[in-house]
Parts: structure tokens; sequence; C-alpha cells
């Protein structure tokens, strides 16, 4: 249970992290999956979409891997400093600390991405948070969403 509160808390960095894609210039932007009509239903159907959405939405600044860059945290690797409790020195906007899925989201849906120009509906961004938890090691036996979220502890 430790390792899966551990995992998640890097994952849930990355699921909710857009930093809008594109990279800037007169190119029109990619277009962006969004959940049609319904969020996805199951963990697997969130992690399918989230992969869709990293790519177009959070890649451009976390990296494919997660791995983070210049301006933007690492999302995958709770090993080498992926979602923490506290938020880094270096944080401009993070305050608060991630104890649970549920911290995660509040922050990412919030302030991401910087500038808040993503078209992104809240159940993208649990898609998203769903793709980053099973990027690092984490499946789910249910879709994690604002009902379950904080239940998810990331530190305990």
């Amino acid at each position: 249970m430790r390792t899966i509160a551990l995992s998640i808390s890097a994952a849930l960095t990355l699921a909710m992290f857009g930093c809008g894609g594109g990279g800037g210039g007169d190119a029109a932007p990619p277009s962006t999956p969004t959940a049609a009509t319904a969020p996805p239903t199951t963990f697997a159907e969130q992690v399918s979409l989230g992969q869709k959405l990293y790519s177009a939405k959070c890649a451009s600044c976390h990296g494919a891997g997660g791995e983070g860059g210049a301006s933007a945290p690492r999302l995958v690797g709770l090993d080498k400093g992926a979602l923490s409790l506290d938020p880094p020195a270096s944080s401009k906007a993070r305050r608060a600390q991630f104890k649970t899925a549920a911290d995660v989201a509040g922050f990412v849906v919030k302030n991401m991405p910087p500038g808040g120009d993503a078209e992104l509906k809240e159940s993208d961004y649990w898609a998203i948070l769903a793709f980053d938890l099973h990027a690092n090691g984490v499946d789910l036996p249910h879709r994690v969403d604002a009902s379950n979220a904080a239940s998810v502890v990331l530190h305990p």
C-alpha cells in the first residue's frame, strides 16, 4: 500500500499538469483529444485518454516521459523527486502539500497549464492523472475522480 501511495504521488503531478502543448510560432496547435460526451468509466479508459491528452497538452513542458524540463517539474519517478510532499523551494505557484491525489488535482485544475489556456474539461484532468499514475506503476481497480481522490494517499 505504501508503494502504491508513493507511486501515486509521482503520477498525480504528471497527470494533472498540462503545459498547453504546442511550441509557439504561427503553426496551428494540434487538435486535442477530449472526453467526448461522457468521461471514461474505467481506469484503463482513463489511462488511454490521458495518454493522448498528456502528449498534446503536457509533454511539451514536462517531457514525453514525465522527466520534467527547464520550466516544469518531473512527474514520473518518485525516487527522483516527482510529486514531493512539500512544494519545491523554486515553485512559483505551488504552496500546499500533496498528501493525496485530491491535493494534486486541486492544484493542477486551478494552475495548469500556466496562463489557463488548456481547453481541458475536469474529466480530462482526471484522465491525465490516471495516465500519470499508470506511468508510475500504479493501476487502480476503479477510475480516479473527485469522489475518491482524497482516499488515494500519496504521503502518509
